[in-house]
């Protein structure tokens, strides 16, 4: 049996730290920027963790 693929959109939208927590970058920073407050535009410039509900799922899909 051949071996499994992984999901290559969910390799290039999340990343593994060090410690083994899966990284994601947070949505709706790509277009209708105008309308969105600095503060907000700011804020959605950080990372933040795949929550704990999602976590087997992703790593179904990266390995």
């Amino acid at each position: 049996m051949p071996k499994m693929k992984s999901n290559s959109g969910a390799g290039k939208r999340f990343r593994i730290t060090g410690s083994g927590k899966i990284k994601r970058s947070k949505a709706y920073k790509s277009h209708i920027l105008t309308k969105k407050s600095r503060k907000t535009k700011r804020n959605l410039r950080k990372s933040t963790l795949v929550s704990v509900a999602d976590i087997k799922r992703v790593q179904t899909m990266l390995l």
